[in-house]
């Protein structure tokens, strides 16, 4: 059982009000993975619910940092679960009470209305708003801009560093023609290589070669670098034995079945070597009886399994190799 489907389950016996409050409390793709989760959980053992909350409780029962020094045990929590840069801004609004930005409100909206929100700014401002955007969600926007900005936006935002206050006072006034923002922001550091990269692992396959091939045309050294911090499906090989068996904790047999169905050897090597024989049976027998697949069920797949891993290695529970710096 993944994390998500125990935390599901946990909330689904919460009962509707107490839940409710619960997911107040988290992020637009938390919210969404969670209650992918709820609707899909059943046939769950009395055993098996119980074992959840008794993990539940343990967690619980731990030290919670509560009384002096609890603004340090908040900061030092959110920095490890979240990235210092993702979490700098929760940590001012939480700590010293600053507003949500309007830029926010952003994470919240399907990316084809983000990409429509922007569509007509500049290449530089639609870089910015990349660039607050998780991965995947600024992946899917840049599908939807045309072909010919994507290039621009994708080297405006590698090359991005600071945001001087001003400057995003002028962009939330942008983002406030459409809804209602807050004008109390602060500078931030946005962007950059990495951020960049991370966009790019979440392109569909083909369109990420596309759009790097013509930022080496422009920028070969740039090129250069984001493709060195780029973290592929393949490059699963390359992790240690004890991340791969932290992943396969997380993964579902259904995800690695499809997923596996497009991957080099070397991948496959590695994820049935960190199984019990017994297990990598069975996952063999589970791609040959499923039939010819979809090349994006199997993408999609893999995709899945990758965000697993960010988010392991992001929250410091498995380290990557050196090639993906952008996610360690």
């Amino acid at each position: 059982m993944t994390g998500v489907q125990r935390a599901a389950i946990v909330l689904l016996s919460l009962g509707e009000q107490q839940a409710a409050e619960v997911l107040k409390h988290m992020g637009a793709k938390e919210v969404q993975k969670l209650g992918v989760a709820m609707t899909s959980v059943g046939g769950v053992s009395r055993d098996a619910v119980a074992r959840v909350f008794d993990e539940f409780v343990d967690v619980l029962a731990q030290p919670s940092g509560l009384g002096s020094g609890a603004d340090d045990y908040v900061r030092a929590v959110l920095t490890q679960a979240l990235g210092e840069d993702r979490a700098s801004g929760l940590i001012d609004r939480i700590l010293l009470g600053r507003n949500t930005s309007g830029l926010d409100t952003l994470k919240w909206m399907e990316p084809r209305a983000i990409a429509e929100l922007v569509r007509n700014e500049h290449p530089q401002i639609i870089a910015i708003v990349m660039a607050h955007l998780d991965g995947d969600q600024a992946a899917e926007v840049l599908k939807c801009l045309p072909e010919r900005v994507r290039v621009d936006v994708l080297l405006r935002l590698a090359t991005l560093d600071g945001i001087p206050p001003h400057a995003l006072n002028e962009l939330n006034d942008v983002m406030a023609r459409q809804f209602a923002g807050n004008q109390n922001i602060k500078s931030s550091s946005v962007g950059g290589v990495k951020v960049a990269a991370n966009i790019l692992n979440f392109m569909d396959s083909g369109q990420d070669e596309i759009l790097l091939g013509a930022i080496g045309e422009v920028d070969g050294e740039l090129g250069t670098r984001i493709r060195d911090l780029m973290f592929v499906f393949d490059n699963l090989a390359e992790i240690d034995d004890r991340a791969m068996q932290a992943v396969l904790r997380e993964v579902s047999s259904e995800q690695l079945a499809l997923a596996l169905r497009g991957a080099d050897a070397k991948v496959r090597e590695k994820i049935t070597g960190n199984m019990s024989q017994r297990a990598a049976e069975i996952l063999v027998e589970d791609m040959e009886a499923r039939g010819p697949v979809r090349l994006a069920e199997v993408e999609a797949a893999q995709k899945e399994i990758l965000a697993v891993v960010r988010r392991m290695a992001d929250n410091g529970d498995i380290q990557l190799a050196a090639k993906a710096e952008v996610l360690v």
